[in-house]
């Protein structure tokens, strides 16, 4: 019996990212470079054990259109209003201001005007899953230096639309930058407001109708369809299918059908999108960047210092600390998956030289591989600086230093604010940190002794007088983030009653092990009390009740340990 070639190639393909992402994954890297690693392997440039590469590369671009549509799925009107002046402020300049410069210094080096502009957008791009993943993991997704970094990501996600459209202008004969650029954007204004003018009156309906027929194979299909037949229609109109995709993405991410879109997306988004990002490593001829390795490690430290130098003192420009400036630099110093999917359609259309896309290839890749290592130079950085912050004073009142014997509240949410009521009424004094500069004015116009200051970093802990206080409470709502805190917490003051709201049992029992000197477990005490309400309602006398409840709490709500998830 004959196998079909494209079966084998396919075979090839999954055993490949089988066996290599995850090794990857172990070393705490992204998959990205582990598909990367893959497609070199079993590239032409390595083993040549692929066949078609002509249709392997036809069907991975279907998964730069559902990384688009992801993404626009995920964008939230109401969420760039709101973050607006830094998305398209210091956002959008990060990306001018770092596409200029490159693109000036291409010009300089006689790459072709054309070239320039593309290797310009391409470096002014860092890497979105890369970094908000460690942002995720590292619980600083919810901080001033995590908002910051997330603004900067979403204008450059944003960008990639009038960057793919561009690329594909200069494609055309005498086409000038200037002419390629203006056009790109009135395309994109165009589309989007037709777009989402007929989206709005056809999806929300056609969703609606599909959900009532409770059929999860129907729902999937019409999701599929959506994607790919408004990628189709723009296609037609000369523009890309992934500007169709993000679009579509754009439009379902206002309805109440995007949570369930976006689970039943994921799985094509991350097969499809690791097969393109193999294609991209195929392409990379390995022999070809040994020859070059001296230029590409110049050009790749190149990169990643101009890119720290602009995106800081941008921050700066923005009245962002320089602990936090400098920490956001570095963490978006790399170039991204778009620069990939950009210099593989530019290389593919002719406009920058072969050997060119191969150096800037690597250069992101290199980046990307390097920036776990940016990321703790930058926390030390940050450290240097927020002891500078401190010791200058900031926006704390130096008094507060000074004060003894109080409790420091850490976030000044709905937790933070009741226990400063209770607090009150005890006659017990506090002092409160939040990172809400609208809730930080109300509270001071009402003389209540709450300072703004980001809760999650210890200089400010210190700067409020941590190590004078008789506890602390921290009501902060990142689990990882408020784990390190504890321990920073623990290390600075070793006497300090430490008092934290924890999320589960799991996140307790990590507080406890930090040092902190008691936890609370808000799933568990709103359990247990709605549980005694119940009992009580049920005819069980109240002192029965108090005597179960209190039994789970004892031994730090031991006898819920087992509890399953």
């Amino acid at each position: 019996m004959h196998t079909p070639s494209i079966l084998i190639d396919v075979l090839i393909f999954l055993l490949a990212a089988v066996v290599i992402v995850p090794v990857f994954r172990h070393l705490k890297t992204s998959a990205i470079l582990g598909y990367l690693a893959a497609g070199m392997i079993i590239g032409p440039h390595g083993f040549s054990l692929i066949g078609d590469t002509d249709s392997a590369q036809t069907l991975a671009e279907f998964g730069v259109v559902f990384l688009l549509f992801m993404i626009g799925l995920e964008l939230s009107l109401e969420r760039l209003f709101k973050m607006r002046k830094f998305v398209f402020g210091l956002g959008l300049l990060q990306v001018l201001v770092t596409g200029i410069v490159v693109a000036t210094i291409a010009i300089a080096m006689g790459v072709e005007s054309k070239a320039a502009v593309i290797i310009a957008g391409a470096l002014a791009l860092s890497s979105t899953a890369f970094v908000l993943q460690l942002l995720i993991d590292r619980g600083e997704r919810a901080t001033n230096f995590g908002y910051a970094t997330f603004a900067i990501l979403l204008l450059q996600d944003l960008a990639v639309v009038p960057l793919l459209i561009m690329v594909t202008t200069l494609s055309q004969e005498g086409t000038s930058f200037i002419a390629a650029f203006g056009l790109s954007m009135l395309q994109a204004g165009v589309a989007l407001v037709v777009t989402i003018w007929v989206g709005r009156k056809l999806f929300k309906p056609v969703f609606h109708l599909i959900s009532a027929a409770r059929s999860a194979e129907l729902f999937v299909a019409m999701t599929l369809l959506s994607v790919l037949g408004m990628g189709w229609l723009l296609s037609l109109t000369g523009l890309s299918m992934a500007l169709g995709a993000f679009l579509a993405g754009l439009l379902l991410g206002e309805t109440e059908y995007r949570h369930q879109i976006e689970a039943d997306v994921k799985p094509f988004r991350g097969l499809l999108l690791g097969l393109f990002f193999m294609t991209i490593g195929m392409s990379i001829d390995i022999a070809f960047i040994f020859e070059n390795a001296a230029v590409i490690l110049l050009i790749t430290l190149a990169v990643i210092v101009g890119k720290t130098l602009i995106t800081a003192f941008l921050c700066r420009l923005f009245s962002i600390p320089s602990s936090t400036a400098v920490k956001a630099g570095l963490t978006l110093a790399q170039g991204g998956e778009f620069g990939f999917v950009l210099f593989g359609a530019a290389g593919a259309l002719g406009l920058v030289p072969a050997n060119l896309v191969q150096i800037f290839l690597a250069v992101i890749a290199i980046s990307m591989a390097l920036t776990p290592g940016l990321v703790v130079l930058g926390d030390r950085l940050s450290k240097f600086f927020e002891a500078r912050e401190s010791t200058s004073g900031g926006t704390m009142d130096p008094h507060i230093a000074e004060s003894e014997n109080h409790v420091l509240i850490a976030g000044f949410g709905r937790v933070g604010q009741t226990i400063s009521k209770v607090l009150m009424d005890g006659g017990i004094p506090y002092i409160a940190i939040d990172a809400d500069h609208k809730r930080v004015a109300e509270c001071h116009a009402k003389d209540m002794p709450v300072y703004f200051g980001n809760a999650y970093q210890l200089s400010v802990l210190e700067a409020a007088g941590a190590s004078n206080a008789a506890a602390i409470v921290v009501t902060l709502d990142q689990p990882a983030a408020t784990v390190r805190i504890v321990a920073e917490l623990r290390k600075s003051c070793p006497d300090l009653m430490i008092f934290v709201r924890a999320r589960d049992m799991k996140h307790l029992t990590a507080l406890k092990t930090e040092g902190a000197t008691a936890t609370v477990p808000e799933t568990a005490e709103a359990s247990l009390q709605l549980g005694a309400i119940v009992m009580n309602d049920m005819g069980i006398s109240e002192d029965l009740s108090a005597s179960i409840v209190q039994a789970y709490r004892d031994n730090d709500y031991e006898l819920l340990q087992d509890i399953v998830g």
